[in-house]
């Protein structure tokens, strides 16, 4: 982490809303920001890597599944300066749905845990800041998708 501290410019970064309709992966983060908090799987976008690429290496990483990306559902920009206001972390976070295709569900990489979550008990787990509007955002798309809204 300590080698993305003060960047020249704002890093991309890709997670997913994996869900197989009845549930999704949530994975508990094993390093800070919001160690110990529940989020989504996801990471970095490395050099020559588009964002589709990133999201399904990621996700294979920190969960052990493979998944096939279904659309964009929203960003968020997560800026954290330091005590003199400098630029210490800025991220551009791009959110999507993604549903499973293959592999077992285990934690891996950076996630100290993985899990499948129903729906109905996400409200249960201490979210990482955010993820609540991209779960919003999920639901909007999927009831869109169904001609709902």
């Amino acid at each position: 982490m300590a080698r993305f501290q003060y960047p020249t410019h704002p890093r991309p970064s890709c997670h997913a809303v994996v869900s197989d309709g009845e549930r999704l992966v949530l994975v508990r983060r094993g390093g800070e920001p919001f160690r110990g908090w529940w989020g989504l799987p996801g990471g970095a976008v490395e050099l020559g890597e588009t964002v589709e690429e990133a999201l399904r290496r990621e996700v294979l990483e920190e969960t052990g599944l493979e998944v096939e990306v279904e659309g964009f559902l929203t960003y968020k920009d997560a800026v954290n300066r330091d005590e003199a206001q400098r630029v210490r972390f800025h991220y551009v976070i791009l959110f999507f749905a993604a549903r499973p295709v293959g592999g077992r569900l285990q934690a891996s990489d950076d996630a100290a845990e993985a899990v499948w979550v129903p729906w109905s008990e996400v409200d249960r787990y201490r979210l990482v800041p955010g993820t609540q509007q991209v779960l919003a955002a999920w639901r909007a798309a999927r009831a869109r998708s169904r001609g709902e809204g």
